[in-house]
Parts: structure tokens; C-alpha cells; sequence
């Protein structure tokens, strides 16, 4: 894969001083044409070999264009908080918005392919990463994202002479260090494991580009021209209605089957007050132990709550804080997106609350809002809330992975039970604020949000996060449920960890 880049390319001095001028000039025609139309985000990805250029391109782009627009991240070793989350976490957090360009000096290929060569991570893992970046880079693509992803080769030779060559100069002797001389005695496995990579993720969406780094006119005149050419070609062709996503070519897909899980609940379950008191206290006082416990600092939970309107969702969130400290947990209530989250990826508000390890987080509406009210109320596309399910499964599993343990909670109310809570609300002061219009033009679409209910729990409802169907016409009964289910997954993850 890197024989092509180690023919000897070059570009003579004054062919580079006749064309990069213009070269500039594109350069900030399309980063101002593309600020201005705010219609997808630039993500570029610099990698490759210590000393082809890596560093010298990066600040050749910030400095050909308008840096204030341009968000750069070099993306060492991750810090003690990003360590403590999933590993695309840090990722996640730091993705350009629609209209900017995003910059990763060091992106979610570098760990892998170090742990890989250090022996850290055996070649069955570090495919495993593949994968998982190919569905991540698939999924920023499908939401709108142009990716352009630069691999800076040189020669085994030519990374010797390099270093030395920086190691002798005294104004460039400070960026040649131990590490870089480690690397160099490495390069065949580098060099072996970047290979085995870049083969498996250089998608059509997102195909790598593997640049010669020896001359750096020839490297700079490249790069510089295919950022340029790649932003120009997808301008005109949002312009033109022309670009087709992998989401708008997606399948039709029907309904696995006509299967109502909500139908199958018994929602006759109650249970009296003396009994429900009793339960309440001795649940409550098991998840603060639980909570508090020295093995919890090694996990993290996210619990999601979806239901029904006025199903008491609430109210069993309300339960579950009683028993933990304040400092521990955080509720997240998720509403409509605000603009700087419609200008990203639909699962980046998301990622960004992901609890760290030793802390809890509670989201009153989750993710599945894309498969919920997005679908029925036709704020995305079939294909969007179609492949939503594949990215949340992954989501999911990426959290789990990690040591989060998922619990999703879906509480269910019969329509005759959400008519008699609205007309309480309705006449009752100090709830009236629970009740809008939007609630009661909800229970028009009743069947539809069945379906759709339906359709997430059998996607969704996987090994490692499985959904929990409530029956709460009996708010009393939702809560011990709710809570009671709590504590068995977490002391099932503390128990996993104990073996």
C-alpha cells in the first residue's frame, strides 16, 4: 500500500512559488463559501511516519487558510478523564460543526495502532478497533460529514536521514526526542500494523490518502490541492441537489413483524402503600450501598428513561436520585436539539454526557428519539431512523465496552390510563405545567408511536443492553420495578468483575 509513495516525488521551488498562491486563494474561497453555507463539517485526519511532515502540514494548512475557522486537536495520550470514558469519547467531543473544519493531529487510529505494535493489544483486537472505526467514519459520513484522511509515508531510509537531519540542526533538534528514535528501531511493525489498518478502513466514504513526505513542496502541493478540490466538488454538488448519502441509498426495510410487546404487559400489577413504603426503603438503601461501594468506581452507569407521556417518568427518576449522593449522578433532560447540536452528528449530544467511571447519569429522553418521535413526527428520513438502530446497538456496546452499564427503561401506560393523568393535570394547579398542547395532539398519533415502540425494542433490546418494559398504571408498582432493576444490573456488573 505505501510502495507508490516512495517513488521519489518532487516538486522544484519555483514550480511551488508559481502555484500556491492560487492553491491559496481556493483554499480560502472554499473555507468561506463553506462557513457561510453551514452545509456539512471538514474533518481531516493527519497521520503516518514521525518526521514526514506531519506537524509542518498541519500548520501549513491553519496558516493557508483562515485559522479562526479551522479547530485543531493533537490528540496525545489520553488524559485521566478521557481515559476514564469510552474510547471515542474525546473523539466525540472535540467533532467540528457544520461549516468548520476539524483538524486531528492524531486521531481514533493512533492508540490502536501503538497498543498493536507494543504488544499491548493482539491483532484479533485490534480488528475488532477496525470495525468499529468503519461504523464510526460510516455514520459521520451518512449524517453529512466530508472526511479526508492523510497517511505522511516515508522510507525506512528516509525517516533515518530525516531524524538526523533535525537531530543536527539546532533550530529543529527539540523535535526529534527518545520516543522518535524508539519508533524508528520499530518502523517494520509500524510499518506492518499502519498497513493491516489502513487496508481495512480505507472505505469508499473514507478512503485514505497516503502522501510521500520526503519533498515537502510535493507534500504540501498535494495536500493543499485535494482539501480544496474535495470541499469545492461536494459545495457544487450540495448546490446542485446532486449528492446522494449511503443513508438515501439505504433499503426499505419493513417491519420484522406485527408483534405488539406492549400489549403483552399486565398492567393490572399494583401494590398497596404499606407494602410499596417497605420496598422503597429497603431498594433505596441497597443502590446507595451499592453506589457508595469501593467496586462501583470501576463502572459507570447510564440509565435511560423513555416512555409514554405522563407515564411517570418523572417520578421513578425522582426514586432513584432519593438514594445517591448529589455530587455522584447527573440528570440529563433531553429536549429538542439546540443549533450548535443540529450542527453536529445526532449522537454527539450524547457522547458528551457520558458519565465517567465512579458516576451515574440519568437521561429523562435519550438517543432513542431519532426511532421515536423523529420517526413519527418526520423530522428525519426512513433511512436516517433506519440506520440509527445499527449506530445506537453500536453506541451501546462501545458504552458497555468501556465499563458503562446500560439500563433502559421503557414505561409503558394504557391510552385509557394517559387519558385520566392528562385531565388530572389539566385540573389540578400545581401540574398544569406538565400538560401541553403537543401532549394531546401526541395521542393522535397512538398507534404510530406503538409501532415505532415496538420496532426499537426488538432492534434494540440486546444482551448487553437490554430494554425494561414497565407496566406503570400503577406508579407505585414502575418504581420498585424501576429501582429493583437497577440494583440487579449493577451488582450483576460488580459480580462480572469480581471473576
Amino acid at each position: 500500500m505505501f510502495e507508490s509513495a516512495e517513488l521519489g516525488h518532487k516538486i522544484d521551488k519555483a514550480s511551488y512559488d508559481r502555484e500556491l498562491p492560487v492553491l491559496r486563494e481556493q483554499l480560502l474561497d472554499v473555507q468561506y463559501e463553506l462557513l457561510q453555507s453551514k452545509a456539512f463539517p471538514v474533518i481531516i485526519l493527519i497521520g503516518g511516519v514521525d518526521g514526514a511532515g506531519r506537524g509542518e502540514t498541519v500548520n501549513l494548512l491553519k496558516a493557508w487558510m483562515d485559522p479562526r475557522h479551522i479547530e485543531t486537536h493533537a490528540m496525545g495520550e489520553p488524559t485521566d478523564e478521557e481515559a476514564s470514558r469510552p474510547d471515542l469519547w474525546r473523539f466525540w467531543r472535540n467533532l467540528p460543526p457544520k461549516g468548520k473544519i476539524g483538524i486531528f493531529f492524531g486521531s481514533w487510529y493512533t492508540q490502536p495502532i501503538l497498543q498493536r505494535v507494543f504488544g499491548e493489544i493482539k491483532g484479533a483486537k485490534l480488528d475488532m478497533y477496525s470495525d468499529q472505526i468503519v461504523r464510526f467514519e460510516q455514520m459521520l459520513v451518512a449524517e453529512g460529514a466530508l472526511i479526508l484522511k492523510f497517511w505522511m509515508h516515508l522510507s525506512k531510509d528516509f525517516q533515518k536521514k530525516r531524524l538526523k537531519a533535525l537531530e543536527k540542526d539546532p533550530k529543529t533538534r527539540w523535535r526529534v526526542s527518545e520516543r522518535d528514535w524508539l519508533h524508528y528501531k520499530l518502523y517494520d511493525q509500524f510499518r506492518e500494523t499502519s498497513e493491516r489498518v489502513l487496508r481495512q478502513t480505507s472505505t469508499g466514504e473514507a478512503p485514505w490518502i497516503v502522501v510521500e513526505g520526503v519533498d515537502e513542496h510535493y507534500r504540501s502541493l498535494r495536500i493543499g490541492r485535494i482539501v480544496a478540490e474535495s470541499i469545492r466538488r461536494r459545495l457544487d454538488e450540495e448546490k446542485a441537489g446532486k449528492r446522494r448519502s449511503l443513508a438515501a441509498v439505504a433499503p426499505f426495510i419493513p417491519a420484522i413483524d406485527k408483534l405488539n410487546v406492549l400489549e403483552q404487559l399486565d398492567y393490572t400489577q399494583k401494590l398497596s402503600g404499606k407494602v410499596y413504603s417497605a420496598e422503597l426503603e429497603e431498594l433505596q438503601g441497597r443502590l446507595a450501598l451499592l453506589t457508595r461501594d469501593p467496586k462501583f468506581k470501576k463502572l459507570a452507569v447510564a440509565c435511560v428513561f423513555e416512555g409514554s407521556d405522563a407515564a411517570g417518568k418523572g417520578g421513578a427518576i425522582r426514586r432513584i436520585t432519593g438514594a445517591l449522593d448529589a455530587r455522584q449522578y447527573d440528570v440529563i433532560p433531553v429536549a429538542a436539539p439546540t443549533e450548535e447540536e443540529r450542527a453536529q452528528p445526532y449522537l454527539w449530544r450524547f457522547w458528551r454526557h457520558v458519565p465517567r467511571k465512579g458516576r451515574l447519569t440519568i437521561f429523562d429522553r435519550s438517543w432513542y428519539g431519532r426511532v421515536l418521535v423523529e420517526r413519527v413526527e418526520g423530522f428525519c428520513s426512513e433511512a436516517d431512523w433506519m440506520r440509527a438502530y445499527a449506530e445506537i446497538n453500536d453506541f451501546e456496546e462501545q458504552l458497555s465496552q468501556s465499563g458503562v452499564v446500560v439500563v433502559k427503561f421503557w414505561l409503558a401506560i394504557t391510552k385509557d390510563e394517559q387519558q385520566r393523568r392528562f385531565e388530572e393535570r389539566q385540573a389540578t394547579p400545581f401540574k398544569r405545567f406538565k400538560i401541553t398542547e403537543e401532549d394531546w395532539r401526541n395521542r393522535e398519533k397512538w398507534d404510530s408511536y406503538v409501532a415505532a415502540v415496538c420496532d426499537m425494542v426488538d432492534r434494540t433490546s440486546t444482551e448487553i443492553a437490554p430494554w425494561t418494559l414497565v407496566a406503570a398504571n400503577d406508579k407505585m408498582y414502575a418504581r420498585i420495578k424501576v429501582l429493583r432493576t437497577l440494583c440487579e444490573r449493577i451488582e450483576a456488573a460488580m459480580k462480572v468483575r469480581r471473576t
